[in-house]
């Protein structure tokens, strides 16, 4: 996978044109640090360990499927990205990634703020000790008591979505004797090099005010005579899963021009500008991310120079990274149940889990990679499909991968890269219970998120 692209388009249970897949990895018992979690190795006997555990006593002792996450490398990666931005640019863990409280805490002490988008976000996050005035809440439809408690408790921003909401949240402030420090979404018709369903800055979808034919304009204007808000900046964000920076170039150049005429018609230069998230990870071998400190450079430089252009005052950034924080610090845990080899084709590995862990295959065409985690195997590669206990054609975790020849009911396979977007997308579809969510770290193992049971199904089942 290009830096410049993502696969997209609808390809369920088709047969694959030949050469679409790549040639079998030269070793199939190695795992590629650009992929798993840091801390991710092989002991002596071929068994996958995590922070000093091994997997099979992960399946023992939480059973399967589970996420594991690298509590080591999510904190590290949370630094890193506090380190390459530095005191003069704010980072905001973009928790629709994934929320726990476990999680919101590890953010807090290694100093990222957080960004969410829903009211039991926002619990979530107060719950487990965020400063109010570190959050910034995000959503293109927040109701009034959302909108009042966010208020209330003092976020550092909202982002102002529509022309609605300018008004509904400048009211409520306003009637709690408070000034609420906003900044407006605006969509700057850039259109992402990734899946339609996660690309968010051309004009034909529902976030944001269009920056064409003048509506972000207005916007700002009305959001500037109100007394209940204090307008900070604009907010762009271009899609998910992007590896190519000539977009955010674009959107910042879009933006840059909106803030120059901000200051030309109402004399502010408004102090922030916030460019987002969306920066990909590897989920395969053939993706190449870049790291944070090229991400900084990269668009403190655009900023910079397109803010000397039009002799603005370079404001402060802010962005918005989720998926690669949490993303590659986890990997989740299957055990294979089925094996059933179609001549001529691939062979469908069925495992305990599937697209109610992970609905990104089916949903986004998403791709992933596979490996047998609990032994080693010096077999010869054989094209699989591993697939889910659903019933549903679609329920496809990863859509074509090799494994070992060998592969046997009662293995361990791991799907890495599954930090973001798998268990907080998840589902109980055909009344599948959703897995825990298993920190390790230094040679212990906890659950964060316990095991969903099938009480707690009936528990909200009244009839």
């Amino acid at each position: 996978m290009s830096r410049s692209a993502h696969p997209a388009g609808p390809r369920y249970a088709d047969v694959l044109p030949e050469g679409h897949y790549s040639a079998p990895p030269a070793d199939l018992n190695a795992l590629d640090p650009k992929v798993w979690a840091q801390t991710v190795t092989r002991d002596e006997h071929g068994v996958a360990t995590v922070g000093g555990v091994d997997v099979k006593r992960l399946a023992e002792e939480f059973g399967t499927p589970a996420y594991v996450m690298d509590e080591a490398d999510f904190r590290a990666r949370a630094r890193a990205w506090r380190t390459a931005f530095g005191p003069d640019a704010d980072v905001f863990y973009a928790g629709k990634a994934f929320l726990s409280r476990a999680v919101v805490r590890w953010l807090h002490e290694e100093g990222l703020n957080l960004d969410v988008c829903s009211g039991g976000e926002l619990t979530t996050a107060l719950s487990a000790g965020m400063p109010a005035e570190r959050i910034a809440f995000h959503g293109n439809n927040k109701s009034a008591e959302e909108i009042e408690r966010a208020v209330t408790a003092g976020v550092g921003r909202i982002v102002l979505d529509s022309f609605q909401e300018i008004v509904r949240v400048a009211h409520i402030a306003q009637s709690l004797g408070k000034r609420q420090r906003v900044q407006i979404r605006i969509t700057v018709g850039v259109e992402a090099h990734t899946h339609e369903f996660i690309a968010t800055a051309h004009e034909d979808q529902k976030f944001g005010i269009p920056l064409a034919g003048g509506q972000a304009a207005e916007a700002v204007r009305r959001a500037l005579q109100l007394d209940g808000l204090e307008l900070i900046g604009i907010h762009s964000h271009i899609g998910s899963q992007i590896f190519d920076m000539s977009g955010f170039e674009v959107a910042a150049h879009r933006v840059v021009s909106l803030l120059r005429s901000v200051r030309d018609e109402h004399g502010v230069e408004l102090p922030e500008i916030d460019l987002g998230g969306g920066l990909g990870i590897a989920y395969t071998s053939d993706d190449d991310p870049r790291e944070p400190h090229e991400i900084a450079k990269a668009l403190t430089e655009i900023v910079t120079r397109e803010c000397e252009a039009a002799k603005l005052r370079t404001p402060r950034i802010s962005v918005e990274p989720g998926r690669a924080v949490v993303g590659p610090t986890a990997f989740t845990l299957y055990e294979v149940g089925t094996i059933k080899p179609l001549d001529g084709l691939r062979t469908y590995v069925s495992v305990d889990g599937g697209m109610s862990d992970n609905i990104r295959t089916a949903l986004y065409d998403a791709e992933y990679s596979v490996a047998l985690v609990s032994r080693s195997s010096d077999a010869e590669p054989m094209l699989a499909r591993v697939v889910g206990k659903h019933c549903e054609s679609g329920d496809i975790v990863v859509r074509d991968a090799f494994l070992p020849a060998d592969l046997a009911p009662g293995d361990l396979i791991a799907v890495p890269a599954t930090g973001a977007y798998c268990r907080s997308m998840a589902s109980n579809y055909n009344h599948v219970t959703r897995p825990p969510v298993v920190a390790v770290r230094d040679g212990e193992a906890r659950v964060i998120v316990r095991r969903e049971t099938e009480e707690d199904l009936l528990r909200l089942d009244v009839g």
